[in-house]
């Protein structure tokens, strides 16, 4: 089990942060702008996380999170003359967030542990084929290039990473996309993506019937 470590979190409604994925944000708040000038002067390592609905009442505040979240680093940053940031945000781990800490700062603090996805059991080759195949086609019917399947979802990529990677790319669902990120199960994880890729593709296909 991996040791606790103590994180700055950066809640956003319906956002879920994967793994080997890339995350900009436009940071205006000034307990977020704070938050990155501390991290950059730190280790640049954040934790983005969803807020529960309802939050909007308690915003200001400390609303509710969801337990599961994207840790990464601060990989890109551009300060703006208005004190504003641009970042980019390399998503490099999940996180079980174990509690808040009490802290000084305008910004929230936790304690997080690391999530491990869990050993592949079984083959699954050919629903990553499939994965691969319905991504080929959504792209083909939204007319753009295919070349980022070369890349981002590659034979030498690994399962969980092209499961994180098609999850952040193609599924609208908020709901969805927090789930899977709780689903530490790679093999269940490629099988719900390769399903909602297919219902994906066939609201797109009754949509254009």
């Amino acid at each position: 089990m991996s040791e606790l470590v103590v994180l700055p979190i950066f809640p956003l409604p319906d956002v879920t942060f994967f793994p080997h994925t890339f995350l900009p944000l436009h940071v205006f708040e000034a307990r977020y702008r704070a938050m990155i000038t501390d991290a950059l002067a730190r280790d640049r390592r954040i934790v983005v996380v969803r807020l529960r609905p309802g939050f909007e009442a308690g915003y200001e505040g400390k609303p509710a999170v969801f337990a599961v979240a994207g840790g990464g680093e601060i990989v890109n940053c551009e300060r703006l003359a208005s004190g504003r940031f641009n970042i980019l945000v390399k998503g490099q781990w999940r996180v079980r967030i174990e509690g808040e800490v009490p802290a000084d700062t305008l910004y929230r603090l936790v304690r997080a542990r690391r999530l491990e996805d869990a050993p592949v059991a079984g083959e699954v080759a050919a629903v990553v084929s499939r994965i691969r195949r319905s991504c080929k086609r959504l792209l083909e019917a939204l007319d753009r290039p295919l070349d980022v399947l070369d890349g981002a979802l590659g034979p030498e990529q690994e399962p969980g990473m092209i499961a994180d990677r098609v999850a952040a790319a193609f599924l609208p669902d908020a709901d969805l996309r927090q789930s899977l990120l709780e689903t530490l199960d790679v093999g269940e994880r490629l099988r719900r993506v390769s399903a909602a890729l297919d219902d994906l593709a066939n609201e797109l296909k009754g949509g254009r019937e």
